[in-house]
C-alpha cells in the first residue's frame, strides 16, 4: 500500500488482492480518511466485492479533494450480479466532487450491466474532464446508456449557461457497432469541446462511422483521434474525409486497419491535401487498400502542408514499395527533416507482374553483382525466395477474394442505397480542392 498525509496519493495497484468484506478493506479506508487533500486513488489490479466496494466508497465520499481515480481491473472474478451494485457505490461516492477529473473504468468486464449504475454519475457530475471506459465489453445497449448520460449531462450545461469540461473520451474495445454511434454521436457533438476521442476495435460499420464523422466535426479543437480496427469503406471513408477538414488541431489520427477502400483512399488523401490538418504529427493509414494514386496525392499533402508529421504508417497497402509513389512520400518526409517517420513496408500487396518484374530485378543485380562466392547457390536462392514470394501473394490472393467475398454480402446495403450521395460527397470535395487551389 502506498499513502501518507502528504503525499495526497492513495494507491494498492496490481497487488492481486482479493477484497470481499468491509473488514478486509479498513485499514485502505482508514489511510484514506488520514490523508487531508487526497487527490488520486488506484484500486486497480485487485478485486472488490459489493460490501468491501461500498466501504472503500464511504470514505471517498467524505473527500471532497479527489482528482483522479482509477479502478480499472478492479472485479475479476467477481459474479456478474456482484459488479453493477459495487459499480453504483463508487459512481455515486463521486457524484458530487468538483475538482474530480478523471475516472477510470477500463478492463472490467462489466456489460451493459454495468454501465447502468454509472448514468447518474455521468449525468449529474459536470466537472469530469477524462472519462476511461476501455476494454468493458459495453455493448449497443452500454454504448446507448453512456452516451444518453453525457448528453443529458450537456443539455444541464446548456440550461445553467455552462462550458462542458469534458476533454477526453476513451471506450475502446466495447463492442459498441453501429446500434449507438447515434447516441454517442449525440453526445459528443453536444458537447463539442473534446481534444480526444479513442474508441478503437469497436465493429462500427459505414453507417456508424458516417454518424459519428458528423458528431465529431462538432469537436473544433480536436487533438487526437483513433477509430482503428473499425470498417469505413469508400461510403464511410467520403464522410469522414470531409470532417476531417474541421479539425485544425489534430495532431495524432489512427485510422489503420479501417478499410477506406481505394477510391476512399484517394478522397481522405485530397481532404489532407486541403491543409486544414498542418499541426498532424502522426498518421496511421496500414491496411486500407490505398494504391499509388492515393500514395500520390499524401506525398503532395505531405510536402506542401504537413510538415510537422513526423511519424506515418502505411504498410499493408496495396502498392509496390519501390513504386515512384511512396519514394514520393519518403522524399517529402526527407524534406521536412523526418527521414525516419516512415515506418516498416514489409507486408504490402501488389499484383503478380510488378512482384515479377521486382524478382527479374533481382536476380539480375545478383548476377552482375562483382561479389566472390558461388554465384550458382545465389541464384539458387532468388529462384526459392521468388517461389515463396509467389505462393504468399496467391495466399494473399485468395484471402483477399474471401475478405472481398465476405465484406460484399456483409454491407451489400451499405453498397447499393448511398451511392448516389457518395458521388454528391465526391463532387463537392473535388470542387473544394479546385477552389483551393485556384486560391
Amino acid at each position: 500500500m502506498s499513502a501518507n498525509a502528504s503525499s495526497k496519493v492513495f494507491s494498492i495497484e496490481g497487488k492481486g488482492l482479493k477484497l470481499d468484506t468491509a473488514e478486509d478493506v479498513q485499514e485502505f479506508v482508514t489511510s484514506i480518511l488520514e490523508i487531508e487533500n487526497l487527490e488520486q486513488v488506484t484500486l486497480s489490479g485487485n478485486t472488490f466485492g459489493v460490501e468491501a466496494a461500498q466501504a472503500i466508497a464511504g470514505a471517498l465520499k467524505k473527500k471532497n479533494t479527489i482528482k483522479i481515480v482509477n479502478a480499472s481491473d478492479i472485479f475479476t472474478s467477481r459474479l456478474r450480479e456482484e459488479i453493477p451494485r459495487a459499480v453504483k457505490a463508487i459512481c455515486d461516492a463521486l457524484e458530487d466532487k468538483e475538482q474530480l477529473e478523471e475516472l477510470n473504468f477500463s478492463d472490467n468486464a462489466f456489460g451493459p450491466a454495468g454501465a447502468e449504475p454509472m448514468v447518474d454519475f455521468l449525468t449529474n457530475n459536470r466537472w469530469l474532464r477524462v472519462l476511461k471506459l476501455n476494454n468493458n465489453g459495453l455493448g449497443v445497449r452500454g454504448g446507448i446508456l453512456i452516451g444518453k448520460a453525457l448528453l443529458a449531462a450537456a443539455d444541464k450545461n446548456v440550461s445553467e449557461g455552462r462550458t462542458s469540461s469534458l476533454r477526453t473520451i476513451i471506450a475502446g474495445r466495447n463492442r459498441l457497432e453501429d446500434g449507438s454511434s447515434q447516441a454517442l454521436a449525440n453526445a459528443i457533438a453536444a458537447h463539442g469541446t473534446l481534444t480526444e476521442v479513442r474508441i478503437p476495435q469497436n465493429g462500427i460499420r459505414p453507417d456508424g462511422i458516417i454518424t459519428l464523422s458528423k458528431g465529431l466535426a462538432v469537436c473544433k479543437d480536436l487533438e487526437i483521434l483513433d477509430l482503428q480496427d473499425n470498417t469505413f469503406t469508400e461510403t464511410g471513408s467520403m464522410d469522414f474525409s470531409k470532417a476531417l477538414v474541421e479539425w485544425p488541431n489534430l495532431k495524432v489520427l489512427n485510422v489503420g486497419d479501417c478499410l477506406l477502400s481505394t477510391k476512399g483512399g484517394i478522397t481522405f488523401a485530397e481532404a489532407l491535401s486541403l491543409g486544414h490538418n498542418k499541426k498532424l504529427e502522426t498518421l496511421n493509414l496500414q491496411y486500407n487498400e490505398l494504391d499509388s494514386e492515393a500514395m500520390k496525392i499524401l506525398a503532395t499533402a505531405i510536402s506542401t502542408h504537413l510538415k510537422n508529421l513526423s511519424a506515418l504508417e502505411l504498410n499493408g497497402n496495396i502498392v509496390n514499395p519501390k513504386d515512384i509513389s511512396i519514394r514520393n512520400v519518403i522524399s517529402a518526409l526527407e524534406e521536412n527533416g523526418h527521414a525516419d517517420a516512415l515506418g516498416e513496408l514489409d507486408d504490402m500487396e501488389f499484383s503478380d507482374e510488378e512482384e515479377e518484374e521486382e524478382l527479374e530485378e533481382d536476380t539480375e543485380e545478383m548476377e552482375k553483382s562483382p561479389e566472390k562466392g558461388n554465384k550458382e547457390e545465389v541464384l539458387v536462392e532468388a529462384k526459392i525466395e521468388s517461389q515463396l514470394k509467389i505462393q504468399k501473394l496467391e495466399k494473399h490472393s485468395i484471402e483477399a477474394k474471401s475478405a472481398q467475398e465476405g465484406e460484399a454480402r456483409e454491407i451489400k446495403k451499405d453498397q447499393e442505397t448511398p451511392s448516389t450521395n457518395s458521388e454528391r460527397q465526391v463532387k463537392e470535395l473535388t470542387e473544394r480542392i479546385s477552389k483551393v487551389q485556384k486560391s
